[in-house]
């Protein structure tokens, strides 16, 4: 899997940490303080946005007086300590960036939600001195399902595009790492297990657990 590659991308949300059912709580929350039940289906019409764009998102759908920013702050209190504390890490992580950083492989987080966060699940962990770039989809033009997020973590790592490989949890990202010319990998995950033939489908690589990726084990798609 690891032939010929110099950098890893990885994006956040189910795929470095098990974080997903943070933003059902986050929503319901959010949404129940001002008397709103949380629709069906909510978070799949969400999954493909950045952190802002969703927060427009909220503030038009559900006709809040709040501000922009003041949503993002409320949400960044809610989950702020979730990501610090409470998401757990990915199996076999720590043992694949041990594995890159002898290897002399940079590791770069490309991501939709708040570099913030991305940086409280890393130091949760103590993860940090793993990852060189964290870039968010709100630094660069168009969120996944496009490639600018990859190709921007690429070029902050000083790798070519053709030389990385993105690990992801759910179609749109695969899709984005795909279009940036990227090998993939697909990482298997409760909130996106439905989506599992389709994610098998896009990707080069299947996982269970970053050891996989070490010992041979991960399915070759």
């Amino acid at each position: 899997m690891l032939e010929n590659i110099e950098g890893v991308i990885f994006d956040l949300d189910g795929t470095i940490v098990d974080s997903m059912g943070v933003w059902r709580t986050v929503d319901v929350t959010f949404l129940g303080r001002r008397g709103i039940p949380l629709p069906e289906g909510l978070n799949k019409e969400l999954e493909s946005m950045e952190f802002m764009e969703t927060a427009r998102y909220f503030k038009r759908r559900f006709e809040l007086p709040d501000a922009v920013e003041e949503i993002v702050a409320e949400w960044m209190d809610t989950a702020l300590d979730q990501y610090l504390r409470h998401v757990p890490m990915k199996p076999g992580l720590r043992g694949f960036l041990e594995h890159l950083e002898k290897s002399n492989i940079p590791a770069a987080i490309a991501t939709s939600n708040h570099a913030d966060l991305a940086r409280a699940a890393l130091k949760g962990h103590g993860l940090e001195r793993h990852f060189a770039e964290i870039v968010t989809c709100g630094e660069v033009e168009h969120a996944k399902p496009a490639p600018d997020v990859y190709l921007e973590a690429a070029r902050r790592l000083g790798v070519p595009a053709e030389k990385c490989i993105v690990f992801e949890d759910i179609p749109v990202g695969i899709q984005a790492g795909k279009s940036a010319g990227m090998r993939t990998c697909a990482i298997r995950d409760d909130y996106s297990q439905s989506q599992d033939g389709q994610k098998r489908r896009l990707a080069d690589y299947y996982i269970e657990s970053y050891a996989q990726a070490l010992d041979g084990s991960y399915e070759k798609l």
